[in-house]
């Protein structure tokens, strides 16, 4: 079993073995807070700090019967003590996280989080009616806002969904743009379906342009950067030229929009033909926008 999914059943174990949903995902916040290696990401949600990762594990778990939805929220129905399978930091952290949030309400735990850390509750539905109007403040504060007008580009390669989603989130960008030829993963939450969703949920569009995208046969045997260059030598030559209608398409999204970004999978710009794409884009417009890789 996955050593993140240990967490949850732990946090389960030492909270009585029945947990409501937003209390889990509050406490796995905390405790990501405090760990050298966080089991799981976070992003900002309409209850706060909400990782959907962890969703997707507590998900699977029900599926195999080791945890039971029930109307109160999460049960564990598995004879195995996973405390004990815990590094001692982890379990000295939620032992902590029992004594000092364990008689805490719901409503008691989220106020705490979105107090202490305002910009995971920027985007609650319940900030606003569980916060004063000096501590509802510091949240609009905490809003990413900017009016200047930049084409970002951002590789998934590395780091969670949640990570990915954080970096979108902070630069407040607007539209993700997406430029894989075929737009599938292994990795969790980056196939187009599920990166969709993920968007939408926070107020982020999603669009996708496979005509721009690099056919997969042509990324094999890739080992230096000269192979890289060689690929984005012809990519320039004959893909740039031959989709012109395309790239206006997304140069209008970011007049329109002012802060898009154009995603593929390569943490590294220079090993991604989004780059030469995001070029191609800005030389196109009278106005000299900024391009910025994230």
């Amino acid at each position: 079993m996955f050593y993140r999914r240990k967490v949850i059943l732990a946090i389960l174990e030492v909270f009585g073995n029945e947990i409501e949903k937003v209390r889990l995902q509050k406490l796995l916040f905390l405790l990501s807070k405090v760990q050298s290696k966080p089991a799981y990401d976070f992003v900002p949600y309409k209850f706060g700090c909400y990782s959907f990762s962890a969703s997707a594990d507590i998900a699977t778990m029900i599926k195999k019967g080791i945890l039971v939805d029930t109307d109160n929220g999460l049960k564990k129905d598995d004879p195995t003590i996973y405390f004990k399978s815990l590094i001692k930091k982890d379990q000295l952290i939620i032992e902590e996280l029992k004594k000092f949030y364990g008689n805490l309400s719901v409503t008691g735990l989220m106020k705490h989080t979105y107090i202490n850390f305002p910009f995971w509750a920027t985007k609650s539905l319940r900030a606003k009616e569980i916060l004063s109007s000096e501590q509802f403040d510091n949240v609009s504060k905490a809003i990413p806002s900017s009016s200047e007008i930049i084409l970002f580009t951002i590789g998934y390669e590395g780091i969670s969904l949640e990570e990915y989603l954080l970096k979108l989130l902070k630069n407040d960008i607007k539209v993700l743009v997406d430029v894989r030829r075929n737009p599938l993963s292994m990795k969790f939450g980056f196939s187009k379906s599920l990166l969709k969703k993920y968007c939408n949920a926070l107020d982020l569009e999603y669009v996708h342009f496979p005509e721009v995208g690099i056919q997969s046969d042509e990324r094999q045997e890739l080992h230096t950067q000269a192979d890289y260059n060689a690929l984005f030598l012809r990519y320039r030559t004959n893909n740039i030229p031959t989709t012109i209608e395309i790239q206006d398409k997304i140069l209008d999204l970011l007049k329109t929009h002012s802060r898009i970004a154009l995603t593929c999978f390569e943490a590294s710009h220079c090993q991604c033909h989004r780059s030469d794409l995001a070029t191609a884009i800005i030389a196109r417009s009278d106005n000299k926008f900024e391009l910025k890789h994230i």
